[in-house]
């Protein structure tokens, strides 16, 4: 993935939600587990993790879905309220603070391929992962792998990561 590329437009496919992410994302994980894979309806989710601040809404509000994760903390989908597609979602770790937008609404998806694989330990057993990408079982060391560039960006976004989750405590 090249800088160059940004900013990258995407939406669902009625057109009702459009949004532009500014710069690349921290990562792209292509994730195997059986959440992703039932709420994908496909053998993986592939997602771009990057900051809320860095994805502008383009067009109409989606429909925010509470739905569960594997975690037991849930996570919100957002969802075109008139087409149904999932755009991006939030964990409960980052909370409204990171996306998780589907590669596959970018109009180029194709600039966004996956850094990692991860959940590999429940693929479908036809995925082949043979190649360069690494490969996880469940999940890694973000220190090992990210960039020093998404590490900075992930230490700056911290304190208000902290924030949000002590003010979900209370």
């Amino acid at each position: 993935m090249t800088t160059s590329v940004f900013p990258l437009e995407g939406g669902c496919d009625c057109g009702h939600i459009r949004y532009r992410m500014l710069m690349a994302p921290l990562v792209v994980h292509c994730c195997h587990c059986r959440w992703c894979q039932r709420e994908s309806g496909a053998a993986f989710a592939l997602n771009a993790m990057i900051e809320a601040e860095q994805v502008l809404n383009l067009g109409g509000e989606p429909d925010v879905v509470d739905t569960p994760s594997n975690s037991g903390a849930g996570q919100q989908i957002a969802r075109c309220p008139q087409c149904r597609i999932a755009v991006w979602s939030n964990y409960a770790g980052a909370g409204p603070l990171m996306k998780f937008v589907r590669v596959g609404t970018l109009d180029q998806p194709d600039h966004l391929p996956p850094d990692m694989h991860i959940f590999t330990e429940s693929r479908q057993p036809w995925v082949n992962l043979a190649g360069d990408i690494p490969v996880f079982a469940e999940y890694y060391d973000r220190t090992q792998y990210w960039s020093a560039s998404s590490l900075a960006r992930r230490a700056a976004l911290l304190p208000q990561i902290e924030a949000y989750q002590a003010a979900r405590k209370k």
